[in-house]
């Protein structure tokens, strides 16, 4: 059953309401008819639902019943994620997505190659945005996650420090593994960060910045990972220990 995301949940009818490009592609790709029935995700709920009324410009729907979504990691977890070059981050984005990543933040560290200014960035943005819209529709999870805007080096630290388990995947780290770093750690409602480097991985400055702001470097194993493989790892080993 095809699904889609709204920002809130039914109005006092019962109805939910679809616009925009969502609503185009109801009406005129899937050439879906009053009737037909659909799945909706927000805030965690997800709506089985009857459309009403169907038009390219706005699409109606009834709700016919609700369940809790469990399609969600029991805990959070924020990728900061180096900005690679060429079209790797969009791969990252979506991959991550699938892989159940809440939120991924590109920032620029002192060996990216690829170093878009914001408005370069900006304009690139909502091509990365629907990118894990689209791939969080595809892998039936119940929320998209956040892509946040190009940020320093600096900004994300600062902001990956805040997690609950916040960590620094350092290339350079070779006696605490990941596994380590989060064993008991990763309970129901758990928030996590991975600042992930990028080509180049991280100056020693840098990993020197992250740990006096608290982040736990943490390596991958004695394998060197390409920059848009090493987010997959870690989205992988913090699932399988937070679910399996």
């Amino acid at each position: 059953m095809p699904r889609f995301f709204v920002d809130s949940g039914p109005d006092v009818d019962g109805l939910l309401t679809i616009t925009g490009d969502d609503a185009r592609h109801i009406a005129l790709s899937l050439r879906c008819a009053v009737g037909d029935m659909l799945e909706v995700c927000s805030g965690g709920t997800v709506y089985e639902c009857r459309l009403d009324y169907v038009r390219p410009e706005k699409v109606t729907l009834g709700v016919v019943s609700e369940r809790e979504d469990r399609s969600e990691l029991p805990c959070r977890v924020t990728l900061y994620i180096a900005n690679p070059k060429g079209q790797k981050l969009d791969f990252v984005i979506e991959k991550c997505t699938e892989l159940g990543a809440s939120a991924i933040m590109p920032f620029l560290s002192e060996r990216c190659v690829s170093r878009p200014d914001g408005g370069a960035f900006g304009k690139r943005l909502a091509r990365c945005r629907r990118i894990a819209y689209e791939a969080a529709k595809q892998c039936g999870r119940g929320l998209a996650p956040t892509v946040g805007e190009m940020r320093d080096f600096k900004t994300a630290v600062e902001e990956a420090s805040k997690a609950d388990v916040p960590l620094f995947i350092y290339e350079n780290e070779n006696e605490r593994t990941l596994r380590d770093a989060v064993k008991g750690k990763l309970g129901r409602g758990a928030s996590v960060s991975a600042m992930i480097g990028a080509e180049g991985g991280f100056s020693p400055e840098e990993a020197a910045l992250a740990s006096e702001a608290g982040l736990t470097a943490c390596g991958l194993g004695p394998r060197i990972l390409r920059c848009e493989t090493a987010p997959l790892y870690v989205m992988s080993a913090l699932s399988y220990e937070a679910e399996l």
